[in-house]
C-alpha cells in the first residue's frame, strides 16, 4: 500500500523544471522541483553532465518529502545556454529522468545487447594491461566501438562495447562469450594479482557507463590505499582532495570537500554517495577558476547520520577515490583516424613498447572514424619525455595523434580558508520546505 501511495503522489506531482537566463549574469539557472525519492539528485546531475554542461554553483534541499534544487550551468565555452532546442531538450530530459532510479549493483562481466556486447572488467593495474586486453579482443575478431578505462590506486576498471567484426552486431553465441570471458580473465589476473579479476556474466539491464565504472571500482575496493615500489607516490597537500566530516545536533553528518575543479566532479561525488546509500538533504556547490568547494548535509537511508569512526573513515576514503578516479593525470593524447579491426590493439602496443602507461582512456567510433583520448605517464607515474612522444607520433602518424595538454603542469589549488561552511550551516538551521523557499526566491 505504501508503494502504491508513493506512485500516486509522483503521478499527481509531476516534476517541474524552470530554465532561466535572466536570474544570473554569467550562467543559466535551472530550477528543479519534484517529489523526493532516493537517487533523484543523481538523475538530475547525470542529465546535466551528459549534456556536457558545467555546474558552477548549486543549492540542494530535499527535506519534507520534496526535492528542490537550483543549478547554475554553462556550456564548454563558459557561456549561457541560449539555444531554444537545447533548453527544451534539457527540460524534457530532467522531467523524464525523475522516474524510478535503477541501481544495478551486480557482478562484472559480459552483457549482450542488440547493438553491441558490453564487457566489464576489473583487475590489478600494470603497464601494458590495456594493450594485452585489446590484443585478445582483436584476435577474437571483436571490434571495439567505444570504451572507457579508469585506473586508480593500483586497480583498473573498464566498460568496453564490442561488435562481431563479420556482422557488425552484438555477439550472442554463448560459447564465444565464454571464450572471451575466459581469455580476458587470464589477462586480468596476471601473475601477481592478489584479488580475483572479475568477468562474470552480468544481469540484463541498462546502466550509465560512468556510474557503472564507479560501482566496479567501489566493489573492487580501490579506495583502500596501497603502495607500490618504484611508483611515484600521490602528492600530499593541496593536490589531494580534502574531505572532512562533522556530525551536528545528531541530525546530519556534514561533509565538506575541497579539490581541484574539473568537469563532472559533482556527478562523481553524488554517484558515490548514492551507491553508498546516503541521502543528501541539503547542499551547496561553489566552483572557482581552480578550486571547487562542496558542502553536503547527509544521512544514511535508514535516517541516521554517520555514527562510527570506521564508517567515517570509509566515507572519506570513498569520496577521495571518487574525486581522484577521473582526475586527468598525465599527458593527454588525442587519436583521430580511420577505424579498423585491431586499431586499438596496434595503438596501445606502440604505447607499451615506448614505456607509456595509460592512466585513463576514452574510446569512441562514429561514421568509420576513431576518436580516442588517452592520458599517459611513464611507468613510474612521472611526466613523459618529449622525445618519446615524438617517437610515438612518428610511428602512429603526426596528423593522427595529437598532444592536447599536460595535466601535471596545471596549477594547484591555493590554500585558502573560507567562511562558506559557517554561512551555509546557519542558512540550513531551518530545514523545512517553506524556509528553503528563501534560497530559490531569487529565481
Amino acid at each position: 500500500m505504501d508503494d502504491e501511495f508513493a506512485k500516486l503522489i509522483r503521478r499527481v506531482n509531476q516534476p517541474r523544471v524552470v530554465i532561466d537566463n535572466n536570474a544570473c549574469e554569467d550562467a543559466t539557472v535551472i530550477q528543479v522541483d519534484s517529489v523526493n525519492k532516493h537517487g533523484i539528485l543523481l538523475e538530475v546531475v547525470q542529465v546535466l553532465t551528459d549534456m556536457n554542461l558545467t555546474i558552477t554553483k548549486a543549492y540542494i534541499s530535499s527535506d519534507g518529502g520534496w526535492f528542490m534544487d537550483v543549478f547554475n550551468v554553462v556550456d564548454n565555452d563558459g557561456n549561457k545556454i541560449r539555444d531554444k532546442e537545447v533548453i527544451d531538450y534539457i527540460q524534457n530530459r530532467i522531467e523524464t529522468s525523475a522516474g524510478f532510479v535503477s541501481s544495478r549493483r551486480g557482478t562484472v562481466g559480459v552483457m549482450p545487447s542488440e547493438e553491441h556486447t558490453s564487457i566489464e572488467l576489473a583487475g590489478t593495474d600494470r603497464p601494458g594491461l590495456l594493450s594485452e586486453v585489446c590484443a585478445v579482443l582483436a584476435d577474437l575478431r571483436c571490434n571495439v566501438v567505444n570504451a572507457e578505462i579508469w585506473t586508480h590506486n593500483a586497480r583498473a576498471a573498464a566498460v568496453v562495447h564490442v561488435t562481431d567484426d563479420s556482422t557488425g552486431c552484438a555477439i550472442n553465441d554463448p560459447k564465444r562469450l565464454s571464450t572471451i570471458k575466459e581469455l580476458l580473465c587470464n589477462v586480468l589476473k596476471g601473475s601477481n594479482d592478489l584479488k580475483t579479476a572479475k568477468t562474470m556474466l552480468s544481469a540484463p539491464g541498462v546502466m550509465h557507463r560512468e556510474r557503472r565504472l564507479h560501482q566496479i571500482m567501489f566493489a573492487d575496493r580501490d579506495y583502500e590505499r596501497v603502495e607500490r615500489a618504484g611508483v611515484r607516490e600521490v602528492e600530499e597537500g593541496s593536490s589531494r582532495p580534502q574531505v572532512t566530516l562533522l556530525n551536528i545536533e545528531k541530525d546530519y553528518t556534514v561533509i565538506t570537500m575541497r579539490s581541484k575543479d574539473r568537469p563532472k566532479l559533482l556527478f562523481d561525488i553524488v554517484c558515490t554517495l548514492t551507491d553508498m546509500q546516503y541521502v543528501v538533504f541539503h547542499g551547496m556547490v561553489n566552483t572557482g577558476k581552480i578550486e571547487a568547494y562542496q558542502e553536503f548535509y547527509i544521512r544514511h537511508v535508514d535516517g541516521l547520520p554517520i555514527s562510527s569512526e570506521a564508517e567515517r573513515v570509509r566515507v572519506i576514503q570513498c569520496l577521495e577515490a571518487a574525486i581522484e578516479r577521473r582526475g586527468s593525470e598525465g599527458l593527454e593524447l588525442e587519436l583521430c583516424t580511420e577505424d579498423r579491426l585491431g586499431l586499438l590493439s596496434d595503438i596501445t602496443r606502440v604505447f607499451r613498447e615506448n614505456s607509456l602507461c595509460i592512466k585513463r582512456a576514452l574510446i569512441s567510433t562514429k561514421g568509420g572514424k576513431a576518436n580516442d583520448t588517452f592520458y599517459v605517464t611513464d611507468v613510474t607515474g612521472n611526466s613523459v619525455d618529449p622525445k618519446i612522444i615524438d617517437s610515438v607520433r612518428a610511428q602512429i602518424g603526426h596528423t593522427a595523434l595529437q598532444v592536447k595538454r599536460n595535466s601535471s603542469l596545471a596549477p594547484k589549488p591555493p590554500h585558502q580558508e573560507t567562511t562558506m561552511g559557517h554561512f551555509f550551516g546557519n542558512l540550513f538551521k531551518a530545514r523545512t520546505f517553506q524556509n528553503f523557499k528563501l534560497i530559490r526566491s531569487y529565481s
